[in-house]
């Protein structure tokens, strides 16, 4: 059988319709067999539509693997991320291939590449303070972003979730927000009064009118279109690079932080790990549980400071009234990169 056959299987059944992945997943796939395909026709000295699925061997991929490593310099949780790939493709001729079923227990039976663990690169109570404060309210986009900068703090959402969230997703009557995370699945969470009320403003007077395939979403761009997670992400780097150190960015993920960030705040809060899972959206509690073995300092100044920053009323913050006059200011091009 021709290897090409089974990938076309792979993206055009299996994943979308047996599986139901997210088109991030297919596009994830897409990228490890655009690279393992090339490969294997050169480590075999054939063409790639030559390639059969016979050659699928332990030997192989392994080449493979050590080609991501030594020649791209991936790390080894890059390695195994395309290992995991093709473990799903072997997964799928187990299912659909019975009698090919040697060929995939090979392939499902070699191992991941035990790998170093990274910081996890949250941000203390002060810094996000400086961070809120570091937004210029008195440029367009500036509220959009204010607004989002306090919603992955209150949220814990991913970039990819903030991105992807629609108008109709936010109560304010409420205060809760709909969240879809991986996997498809929505979460309803309950927001702070203060993020509540900047999404209520945002919506009101400083959403970016949307070109009409973008009604639905709740954050707009200045060309009128959905933000990104690139997007996401190129927001949270430029204000974490105006308020944090080089060394303090160096095992910060810009985006991510905040999610890390909300995450200890509900632990040093006391809040259950049934509850941190919930609102991060982990689909196991084992990935909530790295949470627990971070040693946290209190600061409770900045703490009590904190909670009563967030849960003041929006209407008497006199920073945000002094601020929003921008009725005669130049919309300002943004370049987001499309998925």
């Amino acid at each position: 059988m021709k290897l090409s056959t089974c990938i076309y299987q792979f993206f055009d059944q299996y994943l979308p319709h047996i599986k139901g992945s997210s088109q991030q997943t297919l596009k994830t796939y897409r990228d490890t067999f655009t690279l393992f395909l090339p490969f294997a026709a050169k480590y075999l000295s054939i063409k790639i539509e030559s390639l059969r699925l016979e050659h699928l061997s332990a030997d192989l991929i392994l080449a493979f693997l050590n080609y991501l490593e030594s020649d791209r310099n991936n790390a080894a949780s890059t390695r195994n991320h395309r290992l995991a790939a093709i473990k799903s493709l072997a997964k799928m001729i187990r299912f659909m291939y019975p009698d090919k079923r040697k060929i995939a227990e090979t392939i499902l039976s070699i191992p991941q590449k035990r790998a170093q663990k990274q910081l996890i690169g949250f941000l203390y109570p002060d810094e996000i303070l400086n961070v809120f404060e570091s937004v210029d309210l008195n440029k367009k986009e500036g509220f959009r972003n204010y607004t989002i900068l306090h919603l992955l703090y209150d949220s814990g959402a991913r970039a990819s979730e903030v991105a992807a969230l629609n108008l109709d997703y936010f109560d304010p009557q409420n205060s809760t927000l709909a969240i879809l995370g991986k996997g498809n699945r929505y979460r309803l969470i309950e927001l702070w009064p203060k993020t509540t009320a900047l999404i209520k403003r945002y919506i009101a007077k400083y959403r970016t009118k949307p070109k009409l395939l973008y009604q639905h979403r709740l954050f707009i761009n200045q060309r009128g279109i959905e933000f990104t997670r690139h997007g996401i992400y190129r927001l949270c780097r430029k204000y974490l690079t105006k308020t944090l150190s080089p060394k303090r960015l160096k095992h910060i993920n810009p985006a991510h932080s905040f999610r890390h960030s909300c995450a200890i705040r509900m632990l040093s809060s006391a809040e259950p790990i049934s509850n941190i899972k919930n609102r991060l959206g982990h689909e196991n509690v084992q990935s909530t549980m790295v949470y627990l073995q971070l040693d946290l300092a209190r600061r409770r100044k900045v703490q009590n400071k904190f909670i009563e920053y967030t849960q003041a009323n929006l209407s008497y913050d006199p920073k945000i009234e002094e601020l929003m006059d921008w009725e005669n200011k130049e919309e300002i091009l943004t370049w987001l990169d499309s998925l």
